[in-house]
């Protein structure tokens, strides 16, 4: 027993660290992709974390063995996670800001939580699903404040977020399937098969519908390129690091993220920073249902 609760210790400080490297890479990820487009940043941050995580092998002694089918499964989870799900969070970042999109997340232990009843046999608690009433009180504050101020609901950043939160969720599962069938495979390694999945995506998104990825990464500047890229290696890189770090150790994948609490607080504290100014009070009283959504579910 004791030596499950060291299991569930490192799994929870591998899962905040992942947070807090994610809200700090999404705060960049944010302002590039209101200043060029949202698949540019994707294509990128995918591109850097491939290179470090395929650097980090290298360190580590190279590649181990696996079956293509796990290899497919794990590039399958990057399209899904990394691909599809990051296009329209980061949609949804530039559309309502992190701090707001991050308490969407709060939907995603109730989703990991109902497929891994079906794919793992772990436990559901059916209260927890009560705790959806708190989240839609969350998402009608956001709309009502959008309202207001621009005199439209912004269902749009809406479905994007609760639709990037659904992907992520199924790919987050895909990976822990993956991992299961591949004891000998290192987080490096799982995470490299996950960003060529992702960059195979956008590579054939980019021959359907191109979005000039190199003369856009020429225009710029050295200063640009050297923000988006720090954004992207703790957005990206060592935030998946940590993160599947965490989802290898725990026991159960719903424990895990409800950590997401911590990446909620941590982007919307970097948001007001990085733009200077204060929390308004709509964002204050959606954080409060946030709490009590969390709360019914951990």
């Amino acid at each position: 027993m004791p030596a499950l609760g060291r299991t569930m210790e490192k799994a929870y400080i591998y899962a905040l660290a992942a947070n807090l490297s994610f809200a700090v890479g999404v705060q960049f990820f944010t302002h590039y992709a209101r200043r060029i487009s949202t698949l540019w940043v994707n294509s990128f941050k995918a591109i850097v974390a491939a290179l470090l995580f395929a650097a980090t092998i290298l360190v580590q002694g190279g590649f181990h063995h696996i079956r293509p089918g796990y290899a497919a499964l794990f590039m399958l989870s990057g399209m899904t996670g990394l691909g599809l799900a990051d296009v329209l969070i980061v949609k949804a970042f530039a559309l309502m800001g992190p701090g707001r999109t991050m308490m969407l997340f709060g939907f995603q232990p109730l989703i990991i939580g109902a497929v891994s009843y079906f794919a793992f046999g772990q436990a559901l608690d059916a209260r927890k699903v009560y705790a959806v009433l708190f989240f839609v009180v969350c998402l009608y504050i956001f709309s009502l404040e959008s309202f207001r101020k621009h005199g439209h609901w912004n269902a749009k950043a809406s479905f994007y977020a609760l639709g990037g939160v659904a992907f992520d969720g199924i790919g987050v599962l895909m990976t822990r399937w993956a991992f299961n069938g591949s004891p000998g495979i290192g987080t490096a390694e799982g995470n490299l098969y996950r960003a060529l999945g992702a960059l195979l995506l956008f590579a054939v998104v980019s021959a359907v519908r191109p979005f000039g990825f190199a003369g856009k990464l020429k225009g710029l500047g050295w200063s640009g390129l050297l923000w988006i890229t720090a954004g992207s290696a703790a957005g990206t890189y060592l935030s998946l690091m940590f993160y599947l770090n965490a989802i290898r150790y725990a026991g159960a994948l719903a424990a895990v993220s409800g950590i997401a609490i911590t990446g909620t607080i941590f982007a919307s504290v970097f948001e007001c920073a990085f733009e200077r100014r204060a929390p308004s009070r709509y964002l204050a009283a959606a954080f409060l249902f946030f709490l009590g959504g969390m709360a019914m579910l951990f």
